[in-house]
């Protein structure tokens, strides 16, 4: 590349070790750190109402979840739709310990932070649990071995007297070095977090893809056979796939327990492991950005529907409940026109868009 690393333009390189830096060049890093900047200090200068808030935390989570769905099924190729039943287990995992300990224990409400880290590694246990059928099974028989961990987890929870039967079990508020989290402060506080976490966890999925172990992920995801005979082990491969996304849906479980002050059955349905299939799918399968384009993407979507459906509901009878039946007609449609159209996602917009930028003024 240049010798100036801020005049750069388009990819030159002259070592392996130039090709896998995070940042190609000064400008890149500027940029990105600006950007996490103005991440961090918009809630101070704007005041948004607590439901908008939680619909940004909610995005932010579910930004979380998808990056483990991402690592699973982008990069190592294995198809998986009980994703939701990672999150849940990260989130029963805190509603687990509440009903030994209780809500307001000082474990749940001063040393969170260990709890939520206690969460992501259960789910990466049950996550690399699910994986063992990966040793044997492909495709659509391992699809189905996942939509079975999904529909036990349901059974469970719904039967389980300790879980409350899928009932709500509340979750205490937490302290931090200022003291308690109040209401008010409660999801501008869970903004901040959540926003720090994705932005470690971004890092070291970066930097994971980066080693000989995120390279295992790809070199089996395009054929398991010729990694196998360059010396990958292809089903341990896919077992530390399985545990890597239950260990950051398990961490998403926990946030959102959290954030939502409670744990319920009804946040980790077969319903909700489809929309974050739809979410990596639209924002981008194999890409790193796609994970953050799809939940956006998605969420917006929804937004847009419930609108819709408010305006369009002067117009209808008041016993048609619009929102219900536009939200799976606008969900499937946008699904499939992304496979129709643009099977690599928003990520792929936005690299053109970069390679634009980049290459300015020069048109090739």
């Amino acid at each position: 590349m240049s010798a100036n690393r801020w005049l750069t333009t388009g990819n030159y390189f002259t070592s392996y070790r130039q090709e896998q830096r995070i940042f190609s060049t000064h400008l890149d890093r500027m940029i990105f750190f600006v950007f996490i900047l103005g991440l961090f200090i918009w809630p101070i200068l704007i005041e948004l109402s607590s439901r908008n808030m939680l619909v940004i935390d909610t995005i932010l989570i579910a930004i979380v979840a998808v990056l483990g769905l991402n690592l699973l099924t982008g990069f190592a190729g294995l198809i998986s739709i009980g994703h939701a039943a990672f999150v849940g287990v990260g989130a029963y995992t805190v509603a687990s310990m509440i009903r030994v300990i209780g809500a307001n224990h000082l474990l749940i409400t001063h040393a969170w932070p260990l709890v939520i880290l206690v969460a992501g590694l259960v789910g990466a246990i049950f996550g690399a649990f699910v994986g063992l059928p990966a040793l044997r099974l492909r495709h659509l028989y391992l699809l189905m071995a996942t939509l079975s961990f999904q529909k036990i987890f349901e059974w469970v929870i719904n039967f389980s007297t300790f879980f409350n039967q899928g009932q709500t079990i509340s979750v205490g508020r937490v302290y931090w070095f200022t003291g308690k989290i109040v209401r008010d402060q409660h999801y501008v506080f869970w903004y901040y977090i959540i926003l720090a976490v994705i932005v470690l966890l971004g890092f070291g999925v970066r930097n994971l893809l980066r080693t000989r172990f995120g390279r295992c992920l790809v070199a089996v995801r395009d054929n398991d056979r010729a990694a196998d005979a360059m010396g990958m082990h292809p089903g341990l491969t896919k077992v530390y796939a399985f545990a890597l996304a239950g260990f950051l849906a398990g961490i998403a479980g926990a946030l959102h327990a959290y954030l939502y002050r409670g744990v319920g059955f009804e946040s980790f349905t077969l319903h909700h492991s489809i929309v974050y299939l739809a979410m990596a799918i639209v924002g981008g399968m194999g890409t790193l950005n796609g994970s953050f384009w799809g939940p956006v993407a998605i969420q917006a979507l929804e937004l847009q529907v419930e609108t819709l459906a408010e305006k369009a509901g002067h117009y209808f009878p008041s016993n048609m409940n619009l929102a219900t039946a536009l939200r799976p007609l606008t969900f499937g449609l946008v699904i499939v026109l992304f496979l129709m159209f643009e099977p690599r996602g928003i990520a792929n917009w936005w690299r053109i868009f970069r390679s634009y930028v980049k290459l300015w003024p020069f048109r090739y």
